[in-house]
Formats: C-alpha cells, structure tokens, sequence
C-alpha cells in the first residue's frame, strides 16, 4: 500500500494532529525527508490542521469526557499545540455550559463523599475529584462553599 494513501485515509478518518502524524508515518517507515514532504503536501491540502484539531480535541473532551479547562490545555500541550490553537480551541467551550458540567460533577459526586462524617476529608475528596477533571482552583473553591 502506499504510503501517502494510507495517511490520507488516516489523516480523513479523523482530525489528527501533526504528531500524530509524523509518528504514524515513521512507524510505517517513512525517512525524515520523506515526512517533510508528507506533511507539507497533508498541511496544503488541509487535512492536517493544527487549529481544527485543538477545536475538535476541546469540544470532545469536554462534552463527552467532561474534561475541564487546565486538562484540557495539558493534553493539548502533549501534542506540541502552539499556545494561539489552544486558545481557540478553549473558545468552543461555552461558560454556561462548562460552569453546568462542573455542577454536575460535584452534584453525581455527592452521595459518596456525603458518607464521609470528617467535613475536611468531605472536602479534600471533592477537591481532589475536580481537580483530576481539569477544573481551576477557583472554581473547585467555589463549589466547596456552594455544597459543603
């Protein structure tokens, strides 16, 4: 099979970012010189964009994994994303929407950490909770005052 259909059909499938790519490629045998090439052809024909793949990456995490913000940039930071694509990637994240998720959490979350009688443990576990999500400090603090 040929190597630039195959990664065409790869690159199709899905948004992929660059590094994603490129390891692809070398992991099917593919020299420098030719991933250079590969990838310039790729990024001309736009199946390769850096900026739709933070977007797409953002909107999913979010919505289906329901990732917060510092996880979702973290991720993005994994995959050498420029820090501009980050940005707009962020910006498919509605606040309403986001400040809903991070209640929702902390409301599915509840139950368990109710049975705990120590008010500081109580705490602790949410804290802990939301911060593996990817939420800001800020905002896990305020949702400590507004449910313990």
């Amino acid at each position: 099979m040929d190597l630039r259909a195959m990664i065409s059909r790869y690159c199709e499938y899905q948004d992929r970012c660059q590094k994603e790519v490129r390891n692809k490629l070398y992991e099917n045998g593919a020299d420098k010189e030719e991933v250079g090439q590969i990838m310039t052809e790729l990024i001309e024909q736009k199946l390769v964009d850096e900026e739709r793949y933070a977007r797409s990456f953002a909107r999913g995490k979010f919505r289906i994994k329901n990732w917060g913000r510092r996880k979702i940039v973290y991720e993005l930071k994994q995959d050498q994303i420029s820090d501009y694509c980050i940005k707009k990637g962020l910006s498919e994240i509605d606040e309403e929407e986001y400040q809903a998720t991070l209640e929702k959490l902390t409301e599915k979350k509840m139950p368990d950490i109710l049975k705990d009688r120590n008010v500081f443990t109580r705490r602790a576990k949410l804290q802990r909770y939301l911060t593996q999500k990817g939420f800001e400090n800020e905002l896990i603090a305020e949702m400590l005052r507004k449910f313990i």
